[in-house]
């Protein structure tokens, strides 16, 4: 029961925030708009912000929006194939279908729970494939690594290409370091004090091995070493390099299609929206269900970067997470609740 508590009340603090940051960022683009209406003389019962999005959304061009389904769907048969790839390399021979299906799933139930997906995928692809859930956490550990880098990546490229626009937003906002300095001295600190947690349990291994507890843990932390170094014997690694890089090529031209979509950014190019997809990911990041608030305040931030007006911004952000996240996440991801039972039911793991 204190379990279920505990599960309940994080749910309840992760949509509050999610919630409470799309919240702020609705009521400062209100407000901005409000006097953008008084400035054209517009009555302020006629400027709801709320009203601007939806018309904005019904004005999108709904073949661009199906198109970034395509590109979802694309990258998310990538991700199994690499995924397969990996899991290929511990003896299985796992069915594409379950992959594909699972990695869905995954994203369906992020939505509810922040990083909740990074469970339910490895433990149901587990289930369906017979294979001990620490060593599919393992490959999918593996997995994330690469993601990490390929977004590390992107984003040195996307701060090389807006450099220009980067240097001229900080001068005319040089208050901004100052405010940030301080979180210097937090930053080291939560650094060192992990190095010397990580130090402390490896000489007390000993005694953290004999304890039921502890050698639970040190059995998931085997399963995760052995899927960690599936990528050093994975089959055909260029191929798995591919699929790693067409993966996020797919959640670049995702956002692009959003662009395409919607009038005010349709003209702004491929720059622009690759800056505004890894400001963009890296509210994902954030512990929201999917990113709510924190994708919409950083798409918004990079959009502005490109001369976007704010309302104008949060409309965009709103359509593209909305679209993908209904669209893509929830569509697929009951699909994959509803299928995956069925086409496993007389399935039996080679």
């Amino acid at each position: 029961m204190s379990q279920s508590v505990s599960n309940v009340l994080k749910f309840i603090v992760f949509i509050g925030l999610g919630f409470g940051i799309l919240y702020l960022v609705y009521r400062s683009q209100q407000a901005a708009y409000l006097a953008d209406c008084g400035l054209r003389g517009v009555a302020e019962k006629d400027c709801s912000l709320i009203d601007k999005v939806w018309r904005d959304f019904q004005g999108a061009n709904f073949f661009w929006l199906f198109m970034t389904l395509v590109a979802f769907c694309i990258s998310n048969l990538s991700r199994a194939l690499r995924w397969n790839m990996l899991l290929r390399t511990l003896g299985k021979q796992p069915r594409l279908i379950n992959a594909f299906l699972t990695i869905n799933l995954g994203y369906l139930a992020n939505l509810g729970f922040p990083r909740l997906g990074e469970l339910v995928r490895p433990a149901a692809m587990a289930r369906y494939e017979d294979i001990k859930v620490e060593r599919v956490i393992g490959t999918v550990v593996v997995g994330r690594t690469v993601d990490v880098v390929m977004l590390l990546s992107l984003t040195g490229l996307a701060l090389l290409l807006a450099s220009d626009r980067l240097l001229a937003w900080l001068a005319e906002n040089a208050s901004v370091s100052d405010k940030l300095a301080g979180l210097e001295w937090w930053l080291g600190s939560v650094v060192v004090l992990g190095i010397g947690a990580l130090a402390l349990a490896w000489f007390q291994r000993g005694r953290i091995r004999a304890t039921r507890v502890g050698g639970k843990l040190m059995s998931i932390v085997a399963g995760f070493a052995e899927g960690l170094r599936t990528i050093a014997t994975v089959r055909r690694p260029w191929l798995f390099v591919l699929h790693s890089l067409n993966i996020w090529l797919m959640y670049f031209c995702m956002t692009l299609c959003v662009f395409l979509s919607y009038a005010p950014t349709a003209e702004l190019g491929p720059q622009a929206a690759l800056v505004t997809f890894v400001s963009g990911g890296w509210g994902i990041v954030v512990p929201s269900p999917g990113g709510m608030g924190s994708y919409h305040y950083l798409a918004q931030a990079a959009l502005g970067l490109y001369g976007v007006p704010g309302e104008d911004a949060f409309s965009w952000a709103n359509i593209s997470f909305f679209s993908i996240n209904i669209g893509c996440n929830v569509l697929i991801g009951l699909l994959a609740l509803l299928l995956l039972p069925r086409i496993n039911r007389s399935y039996h793991p080679a």
